[in-house]
């Protein structure tokens, strides 16, 4: 982490911290009055890269599971047979069974309204996971929320936790990336950690490490971006 000085990351924090609060900020000798907001902000770690070709050189991708959950309130729904739609039952998690699937009748509009666009996530039975693209078409693949796979027998509260502390870094067709590593309502000291962890375990995807790092910024949802690499 020898790259990004730690009193940049540490003064870039402490300032979303603070307009989040409704606090005002200085940033590049402006000030900023900050405003508190109805709804826990994510921070992002907004990414720019170099000396890459999208079109030519290969894609990487890769995931990667943070000590505190970036995004506590995931909306995760489980495409569940009987006996996972009693285990959701029991811990509150939304379920739909085969029988709920097939009512939507592989209609894209439908699917992507009630279903892709309602949820952030989706786990589903080991038993059903093969016939998901059967009864729901490419939706849910296209959407990138295809279900993370839930044994027979095990409980769906587990890969809960699993789906809340994982980020993803995927390259497509542009060099920018935007992924939630934290939010306003941690600490410091937690919002850095996981910074570092996420910056970290990009690079190892990366064909050149830091050489193929542009800039990075972290901003919190409704807040100004600070950069801590240039």
């Amino acid at each position: 982490m020898a790259k990004i000085n730690p009193e940049i990351l540490s003064r870039s924090i402490a300032d979303i911290l603070a307009y989040s609060r409704g606090e005002t900020i200085t940033k590049g000798g402006v000030e900023l009055p900050g405003k508190k907001r109805n709804f826990l902000e994510t921070i992002e770690l907004q990414i720019a890269l170099k000396n890459y070709d999208a079109s030519k050189d290969k894609r990487f991708a890769g995931t990667f599971k943070l000590p505190e959950h970036p995004r506590p309130s995931l909306n995760i729904c489980m495409l569940a047979n009987e006996a996972h739609a009693e285990m959701c039952k029991e811990i509150g998690l939304d379920f739909l069974t085969v029988a709920d699937l097939k009512k939507f009748g592989k209609d894209k509009k439908v699917i992507k309204a009630k279903l892709a666009n309602k949820y952030d996530a989706f786990l589903a039975s080991d038993s059903l996971i093969k016939q998901i693209p059967r009864l729901l078409g490419p939706s849910l693949s296209r959407a990138g929320k295809f279900p993370t796979r839930v044994l027979s027998g095990e409980n769906p509260a587990a890969k809960i936790d699993e789906i809340k502390g994982t980020i993803k870094f995927q390259l497509k067709k542009v060099l920018n990336m935007s992924i939630a590593v934290a939010n306003v309502g941690m600490d410091e000291q937690a919002i850095s950690v996981n910074i570092q962890l996420a910056v970290n375990f990009l690079i190892t995807l990366l064909k050149k490490g830091w050489q193929n790092i542009k800039v990075l910024y972290i901003k919190s949802s409704m807040g100004p971006c600070f950069p801590i690499y240039f």
